[in-house]
């Protein structure tokens, strides 16, 4: 799908309600979950050891830590969006996130996000989006997240 492209308030305003895009398919290699856990402390051997993953699991391998598929909702929205002359954007937060299935290392993900609504700020407008990301071959989705942004132009 192509780049939607967003010059101001007012054209990000008539997408509400639409779903933008789907992204490129991005592999979780056990290297960028590794990097994660060393990023954030957060070292559970579900997340890092394989043999034990492997004999232990439920999933058999290793799998993705849920705010590391969090972490790239940013990533998706540029792969979607392109922001045209916009000033500044401010990350405001979530208003729900859940974690339906796990990534498993080596598995491809990609994510559709959609426009759920934009308003008016006194200097800006905040948007709010749904994000759903999946794993390829797989029906149920690894994480949806209603998140909020605020855009200046």
């Amino acid at each position: 799908m192509a780049l939607v492209t967003v010059r101001n308030a007012n054209e990000l305003k008539a997408f509400a309600g639409q779903e933008l895009g789907v992204t490129a398919w991005l592999e979780i290699t056990q290297e960028r979950i590794n990097q994660f856990a060393d990023a954030t402390g957060d070292h559970q051997w579900i997340h890092i050891d394989r043999a034990r993953a492997a004999i232990e699991s439920p999933y058999g391998i290793t799998i993705a830590h849920g705010f590391l598929t969090l972490s790239l909702v940013s990533q998706f929205i540029r792969e979607t969006v392109d922001f045209s002359g916009l000033k500044m954007a401010i990350n405001y937060g979530l208003n729900r996130v859940r974690f339906p299935a796990a990534v498993r290392s080596g598995s491809n993900i990609h994510a559709r996000v959609a426009l759920q609504a934009v308003k008016d700020l006194a200097e800006g407008v905040e948007a709010v989006y749904l994000i759903t990301v999946e794993t390829e071959g797989s029906d149920k989705p690894n994480c949806v997240a209603e998140w909020v942004v605020r855009y200046y132009w």
